[in-house]
């Protein structure tokens, strides 16, 4: 058996982390690219999504490597994330290319069901080895987190935010190669020590910015256009409404670890404007973009893929979040034939519109103090 899995972001790091501790043969696909995209795109369904097209290149080129076996995660509801696997490997069939199956997911809604999946791919290995590695793949989630926190923080205070870049490169390849928890430890460490010693802006408080929406595009930079990197290059500081370890512990684990940021009050917080679940992360949307007003952000990013059901329905409500919790709101859709360049100019001005936003407040906020209002 010669497992493979489609791209997700970051999230390679820890299923090879997986892989490499269980000695299971498994093929990485190529990153995401425009080939990766018109590939998956030339044999999908019209209406598909971004992710689904992006799946079916990263498998296709995995096959040509010899893969026969996809592991896919699950899901239930409304999303059809839940039926990505059964389709892509039906689609995959039609074109020739028969792999196996196995969907990480606990089809009775147990975590006994999702132990026997993972049993099925990692073979005849013992359960304490299986558990250790669980453990160590989880730890590098964890730290993956941590890190993409610490250059969130570094891009926009750098004088050089190329060097923030590099530094992100250098401890992505670093945490790949660790190979135990004190390794692991360490890439986060050194990562933070790196950052340390940049060149910072002298008395700069950026503005912050939430980003929300559908897991993938949050995730997957190439989805976005890479949206962290160039607002972090805007002088913008980003965060993002749930991380890998976030993903990874709700889909595949049932909340059984302890994720890098909690998510779970985000339901919560999004009762008073969706009080039910629509699929997918729709309503953990709105209570990410609640949470970020709260939290007194300047304003949120909604990323989603054209066709996206779930978050279709979070773009209609979210504007009653902005007008109620008063935070400027930006939904980007994302598709086949979505350019960077426009998303730039988008961008752009919607950082302007909010700092001009947040000039006047405090202006105004001034003269109140000043004239005792």
């Amino acid at each position: 058996m010669k497992i493979t899995f489609p791209h997700m972001g970051n999230i390679w790091i820890p299923v090879k982390a997986l892989f490499d501790y269980l000695d299971i043969e498994f093929v990485l696909p190529p990153q995401n690219s425009k080939r990766t995209l018109s590939l998956g795109t030339q044999h999908s369904p019209e209406g598909a999504c971004l992710p689904f097209k992006l799946n079916i290149g990263n498998l296709i080129d995995a096959a040509a490597q010899g893969a026969d076996t996809m592991l896919m995660t699950g899901g239930v509801g409304p999303c059809r994330f839940g039926y990505y696997g059964d389709l892509e490997r039906d689609i995959l069939a039609d074109l020739g290319i028969n792999l196996k199956l196995i969907t990480l997911e606990p089809p009775d809604g147990s975590l006994t069901g999702l132990a026997r999946r993972i049993k099925l791919a990692a073979g005849d290995k013992p359960w304490p080895r299986i558990i250790g590695a669980v453990k160590f793949a989880y730890g590098k989630a964890l730290a993956m987190d941590r890190i993409e926190d610490i250059i969130h923080w570094a891009r926009p205070r750098a004088l050089n935010p190329r060097l923030a870049e590099e530094i992100y490169r250098q401890a992505q390849t670093e945490l790949d190669q660790a190979r135990d928890a004190k390794g692991v430890d360490r890439v986060v460490r050194d990562t933070r020590s790196r950052v340390r010693g940049l060149a910072l802006k002298q008395d700069y408080e950026p503005l912050r910015v939430g980003i929300v929406g559908e897991i993938y595009t949050l995730l997957d930079p190439f989805s976005c256009h890479d949206i962290e990197r160039h607002l972090g290059h805007l002088g913008v500081h980003v965060d993002r409404s749930i991380y890998i370890s976030g993903w990874i512990n709700e889909h595949v684990f049932q909340g059984l670890y302890k994720a890098y940021k909690d998510i779970s009050h985000h339901k919560a917080l999004a009762k008073p404007f969706l009080n039910h679940t629509v699929g997918g992360h729709g309503q953990e949307t709105i209570g990410g973009a609640v949470d970020f007003a709260r939290h007194g952000f300047d304003g949120v990013i909604h990323l989603l893929p054209l066709t996206c059901m779930p978050e279709i329905v979070a773009a209609s409500i979210l504007p009653q979040v902005s007008k109620s919790l008063q935070i400027p709101v930006m939904t980007l859709y994302v598709d086949e034939q979505a350019g960077e360049a426009g998303l730039l100019t988008r961008l752009e001005a919607f950082i302007d519109l909010i700092d001009r936003e947040k000039r006047m407040n405090r202006r105004i906020s001034d003269e109140q103090t000043v004239l005792g209002g």
